[in-house]
């Protein structure tokens, strides 16, 4: 049969000979892409972060996603830095965890990332030192309170947009990667957006994404930089997720809630340097790059003139 099936391909013109095997190339690349899929979403074990250290310090831990990291490291036997502005939600978070993980060391530390930063990696620095933190959760950020363009972004929202999302993560990771390197070893994972990475642009909300695309290069740059200093470094990219900063309250199949995120995330740190940890995301950015630019372009920008209406509608409600 094998013969056969030589002998025909043999005979046929030069052109059909060279479309079947570009054409069989293609497919073995898309099936080898495909079982990869498979492996890394759902058969590759997670590894053990209490390799890495013995501490966890998170940013931003008080509300969705930074909360669902804290609940999950502290149950994978990780201690806890929390790191976050309102010393009475750091309290509650804290309560909360201990309650759940009794054995879970836990310290907190005040940092407003809008205020007097160099205070408050100062406050960090001290807190941890002598500790083993072996993974960093850079999760802290803001966004806007609803889509606008860019000549409407006051002087606060814009300060606060890039103190946050870019001077934050950055001076963070400084502060905790000297005992990395110290020990040889750690995870630095840097929570980005497909605002910046999934999709050409993101029009009405520009600054915030111009500041994720920052994190997924910074974190590209620090994954080469470290990688053989034994310090894995990694952008998470995720899509929507059901948090207050995305203003969706309900979680469904493609927006999960911010523990089912945490979950999927946790399995995916110390490995790729960018990452869509929720596998259903990655069926959406599959998509998206089957689709042309100026499509999507086009539909973002209609979504956010939608959202931009609703939110001054609301405001004139307010000021009423």
């Amino acid at each position: 049969m094998a013969q056969c099936f030589y002998h025909t391909v043999k005979a046929q013109p030069i052109w059909v000979i060279v479309l079947f095997s570009l054409g069989s190339l293609s497919i073995l690349r898309f099936a080898l892409s495909f079982l990869n899929w498979v492996y890394v979403n759902f058969l590759r074990p997670a590894k053990n972060l209490k390799k890495y250290g013995s501490w966890a310090l998170v940013t931003g831990p008080t509300d969705g996603i930074g909360k669902g990291f804290a609940f999950q490291l502290a149950k994978k036997g990780l201690n806890l830095v929390l790191v976050g502005r309102n010393p009475d939600k750091l309290k509650d978070v804290s309560d909360s965890i201990q309650a759940k993980y009794p054995k879970t060391q836990i310290r907190s530390v005040v940092v407003d990332f809008s205020g007097d930063l160099d205070e408050g990696v100062s406050g960090i620095k001290e807190t941890i030192e002598g500790l083993d933190v072996g993974v960093l959760i850079n999760n802290v950020g803001v966004s806007y309170p609803y889509a606008r363009f860019f000549h409407e972004v006051d002087e606060e929202l814009l300060k606060n947009l890039i103190k946050v999302n870019v001077e934050g993560t950055t001076k963070v990771t400084q502060a905790v990667l000297p005992g990395m390197l110290k020990r040889k070893k750690g995870a630095i994972v840097n929570i980005g957006s497909g605002a910046a990475i999934v999709i050409p642009s993101d029009p009405l909300y520009s600054v915030y994404a111009a500041t994720k695309a920052y994190i997924d290069q910074f974190s590209r740059c620090l994954y080469v930089e470290y990688k053989k200093s034994g310090i894995d470094v990694q952008c998470q990219v995720p899509l929507y997720v059901a948090t207050k900063m995305a203003s969706i309250k309900r979680s469904s199949f493609f927006v999960p809630s911010t523990d089912g995120y945490a979950k999927a995330a946790m399995c995916w740190i110390g490995y790729e340097p960018r990452c869509t940890p929720y596998w259903p995301h990655t069926v959406l950015w599959g998509l998206a790059y089957q689709l042309p630019e100026s499509a999507i372009d086009a539909w973002r920008l209609r979504f956010c003139l939608a959202i931009r209406k609703r939110g001054q509608l609301k405001d004139s409600r307010k000021n009423d």
